[in-house]
C-alpha cells in the first residue's frame, strides 16, 4: 500500500499536482491540515481515498481535529499539531500518542518535514507544498510503502 502524507497546501494545487504525478500511483493521501476549505478539490486531484483533519486556518471548517486510524500494523494518530505546542517541540505530541495507545503520530503545522524514530512514537511531520520553512525551503512530502506484513517504510521526498 503507498500512502502519501501532505500538510499545509494553504490552497495551492500546483505543487500537489506535480508530486501527484510524481508518486502514482498511491492507495491513501493523508492532509494534515490547514487545506482551507479545498478538501472536495483535493480528493478530486488524489483520486484516491482521503484521510484529512483540520488545521489552525480551517476555519468554520466540519473536519475533525484529530483522527485515529489502523495503517497495516501501526495505531496512527492524525493531527495538525498546534494543540500540542509542536512549534516548540514533539514531547506534547508524543506523549499524547503513546497516551491513546499510537505507535505513529502524523502531523502538520510547522512547515518542517521530519521522520523522528522515536522510543515508543515513529513522529512524522511532512512539511508543506506550499509555504516550506525548513532550510533551503523546497517543497515537501512523505510516501509511506507498507509491505504485505504490514510495517512500513518512510521516504522524506522533496520537488
Amino acid at each position: 500500500m503507498r500512502i502519501l502524507i501532505i500538510s499545509d497546501t494553504h490552497k495551492k494545487h500546483k505543487n500537489l499536482g506535480r508530486v501527484l504525478e510524481r508518486v502514482a500511483p498511491i492507495d491513501l493521501l493523508i492532509h494534515l491540515g490547514d487545506a482551507e476549505g479545498c478538501e472536495e478539490e483535493i480528493a478530486q486531484m488524489a483520486g484516491c481515498p482521503l484521510e484529512i483533519v483540520a488545521g489552525n486556518n480551517d476555519f468554520f471548517s466540519r473536519l475533525e481535529k484529530e483522527r485515529e486510524l489502523q495503517l497495516g500494523s501501526y495505531r496512527v494518530l492524525l493531527t495538525h499539531g498546534h494543540y500540542y505546542y509542536v512549534s516548540t517541540g514533539m514531547a506534547d505530541l508524543k506523549r499524547e500518542a503513546m497516551g491513546r495507545q499510537c505507535d505513529l503520530v502524523m502531523f502538520g503545522h510547522t512547515h518542517r518535514p521530519i521522520i523522528d524514530y522515536g522510543k515508543h512514537v515513529i513522529a512524522l511531520n511532512p512539511g508543506s507544498l506550499s509555504y516550506p520553512r525548513q532550510e533551503g525551503r523546497r517543497p515537501s512530502y512523505i510516501l509511506m510503502e507498507l509491505d504485505a506484513a504490514g510495517k512500513a517504510e518512510f521516504h522524506l521526498e522533496y520537488l
